[in-house]
């Protein structure tokens, strides 16, 4: 058997593994599933009528904040889901079960490939729950076509990846799954930092730099922009590059610890 075909079996074995431990765990993605689509319950009906009057001038239109809301929301789905993932690399690390793997005669990054492709493949359903939810509730996509809507599941699988090669760090550093858990919660507080809520303008003029220039605002604006027709300006690239970014720091990284640990 070929190096690739190795590689590509071992993989697939470990992808297998995960899932089947995601079907058999199901509480914690639920538990995370759960924080995006409480947020987006809680911001259309409790707080949708004086957000929505913030931003458009007075006027409360709750419908206009929906659109405006779900796709942050369907990116803080993702960084939610993926703190599973960093809790599920900690606890394999400390079990030792990758010990074991390290005994046996299977292609060594084939662990951290099936963490990393069942990661994204979790992302990518919780994200269809969630807007399933945000269309029941009124959301409507607008000037959207099919080459937008390819642009946008492209964009989130790029921002899943790359969310995901982050917190398979963040398992990898962590002693236990407390601490892995704890140390991924950024993931769900940036974007309460972003534009996913309300305009970055309407921040404080020291803050909006970094509002706008972290990972979620151009990915939430990209995002917006193809499903809306809003502008994206120079937020597609800046978001691409921030994918690209997160994830090759994320493999090097991740893929350092786990061949140093001695574990």
């Amino acid at each position: 058997m070929s190096s690739l075909s190795l590689a590509v079996r071992d993989s697939s074995t470990m992808l297998r593994r995960n899932l089947l431990h995601a079907r058999r765990y199901p509480s914690l993605t639920l538990n995370l599933l759960l924080t995006p689509i409480m947020l987006l319950l809680l911001f259309v009906y409790i707080f949708g009528d004086t957000m929505s009057a913030g931003i458009n001038g007075g006027v409360p239109d709750r419908s206009a904040y929906i659109a405006y809301l779900v796709p942050g929301l369907l990116l803080m789905t993702i960084g939610s889901t993926v703190i599973g993932t960093a809790v599920s690399v900690s606890n394999d690390m400390s079990e030792g079960i990758i010990a074991r793997f390290r005994t046996m005669a299977i292609h060594r990054p084939s662990v951290l490939v099936g963490h990393v492709v069942g990661s994204v493949l979790q992302s990518i359903m919780s994200v269809v729950l969630v807007g399933l939810v945000a269309v029941a509730i009124g959301f409507r996509s607008t000037d959207a076509g099919v080459l937008e809507w390819l642009a946008a599941f492209g964009l989130l699988v790029l921002f899943a990846l790359a969310l995901t090669w982050i917190a398979v760090g963040m398992g990898l550093v962590s002693p236990t799954a407390e601490a892995a858990s704890n140390n991924a919660m950024p993931l769900i507080l940036l974007p309460l930092l972003s534009s996913a809520f309300t305009p970055t303008e309407s921040m404080p003029g020291w803050f909006q730099p970094i509002a706008q220039y972290q990972p979620f605002t151009p990915a939430i604006e990209t995002l917006r922009g193809l499903l809306l027709g809003t502008e994206i300006g120079y937020n597609g690239w800046l978001a691409v590059a921030w994918c690209v970014a997160l994830t090759v720091l994320g493999y090097f990284w991740s893929t350092s610890k786990f061949n140093s640990d001695p574990k």
